[in-house]
């Protein structure tokens, strides 16, 4: 994965997985937050309360260290870890993977339990398109109203998104722009007089 792109998904998709009674029904959640994450579970819960098991992995963000994984009562590394590699094995961020488990009376082993959280992970995933995107990175423009079709011109030719704006006499603007584009943004909106650029604050 590049620096400037990162592959996510945009839709749910759900997938079930059979072994010797058991089933495994997979959800797959595009996910922006540990809000996200949290609203999705319990929404989750909700539906199959009598579920003998709700694992789960998500993985957030691109610089790879908010991820979370749970075995939810399974023996340790059966499930949550499964279901992350299948995330981390194509490479996806902002995506929660919840396997759900209904028991089916015999017990299948740890290897037999690995492979069937990976296998219903795989098979959900497989039905949802992966999306391509671009990283962006935020700035704020400050510029006089009467620059205001200039400005939005450029934002518009450099594929940006305009995240936040306050538009009055002087106008400020929060821009997500593809970070390969940055510089050569900035560089065109300088051009511009009286223009100020700087880095949106967090």
């Amino acid at each position: 994965m590049t620096s400037e792109i990162y592959y996510t998904i945009e839709k749910t998709a759900t997938a079930e997985f059979k072994d010797r009674g058991s089933r495994f029904i997979a959800y797959v959640c595009p996910i922006s937050s540990a809000e996200d994450f949290k609203m999705r579970l319990n929404e989750i819960k909700k539906d199959h309360h009598k579920a003998t098991h709700h694992c789960f992995a998500y993985r957030l963000g691109l610089d790879g260290n908010n991820f979370r994984v749970s075995d939810d009562g399974e023996p340790s590394g059966s499930a949550g870890r499964p279901i992350l590699g299948q995330i981390d094995g194509k490479g996806l961020v902002n995506v929660l993977v919840v396997v759900v488990r209904y028991f089916g009376g015999t017990l299948l082993g740890v290897p037999g339990l690995i492979n069937a959280y990976r296998s219903a992970t795989a098979l959900a995933l497989q039905t949802t398109p992966l999306v391509q995107k671009q990283v962006e990175q935020e700035i704020r423009v400050h510029f006089d109203y009467t620059q205001m079709n200039e400005v939005m011109m450029i934002v518009r030719q450099y594929n940006c998104r305009v995240v936040k704006q306050d538009i009055q006499l002087f106008c400020d603007m929060v821009l997500a722009v593809p970070k390969n584009r940055v510089a050569d943004l900035s560089y065109k909106l300088q051009e511009m007089r009286n223009v100020e650029i700087s880095p949106a604050l967090q």
